[in-house]
C-alpha cells in the first residue's frame, strides 16, 4: 500500500506526517500538481512477462494517459533479482543513477505494474517521500525536484510514458539534500 512521509526539507528527522491513507495522500499531493492513481493489477506473475507482455495487458490504460496527456513513447523499466555477479552491479549502478537530486523538462509518469520504488519530492520547502506500490501510477509535474530510490535489492517492473525521446533525461542540482533523507529500505523499516 503507498506510503507517504512529508518533512521539512531542512529537517529530515522531523516527520510532519507519515500516512498510507489514499484520501490524504491524495490531498497532499495534489496540492503541488503531483497525481496518484491507482489501476487494477492484471497479473501477479509480471517476471514471468516480457515487455510486450505486459504493455498489452494494460493497453487500455496505456492508450488512455497517451491520448490525456499526449505522451508518444511508452516503455518498460524493470529489474528483478537474480543470484549473480553481473545483476548485483546493474542493480548497483541501476540504483545509483537517480538517488541525486534532479527534474526533467517533461513529466514523469510511472505505473508500476509490479514492486516498488521511492520517489522522493522536493516541493516548495519539504520534502514528500511517496513509496509507490504494484497498482500505482505517479504523475509528477515537469521541472518539480526529486529523486529516485529502487532500494537495495530492485524488485519492481514500471511502465514509463514519455512525450519526447529524450524525456527521460535527468537535469541535476548538484545539491547533496538527497543525501540526507531515508532510502526506500529506511523508511520502510518504520514499518516492521
Amino acid at each position: 500500500m503507498t506510503l507517504l512521509q512529508i518533512m521539512p526539507d531542512d529537517a529530515p528527522e522531523q516527520v510532519l506526517l507519515r500516512t498510507r491513507d489514499p484520501e490524504r495522500i491524495g490531498a497532499a499531493l495534489g496540492a503541488h500538481g503531483v497525481v496518484l492513481r491507482h489501476w487494477p493489477l492484471r497479473t501477479e506473475d509480471v517476471p514471468a512477462l516480457d515487455d510486450q507482455a505486459l504493455l498489452d495487458l494494460y493497453r487500455d490504460e496505456i492508450e488512455e494517459v497517451c491520448e490525456r496527456d499526449a505522451m508518444t513513447l511508452v516503455d518498460i523499466a524493470r529489474l528483478h533479482p537474480t543470484p549473480t555477479e553481473e545483476w548485483r552491479e546493474r542493480a548497483a549502478k541501476a540504483r545509483s543513477t537517480f538517488l541525486a537530486e534532479h527534474r526533467h523538462g517533461e513529466d514523469e509518469v510511472r505505473f508500476f505494474a509490479h514492486g516498488r520504488g521511492l520517489f522522493t519530492l522536493h516541493l516548495d520547502d519539504r520534502v514528500h517521500a511517496v513509496l509507490c506500490e504494484a497498482g500505482d501510477l505517479l504523475s509528477v509535474p515537469a521541472g518539480v525536484r526529486h529523486w529516485f530510490d529502487m532500494g537495495p535489492q530492485p524488485d519492481f517492473a514500471a511502465i514509463r510514458f514519455f512525450q519526447e525521446e529524450d524525456g527521460w533525461v535527468g537535469d541535476f542540482t548538484g545539491t547533496p539534500i538527497a543525501d540526507r533523507f531515508p532510502r526506500l529500505d529506511e523508511l520502510t523499516e518504520a514499518d516492521r
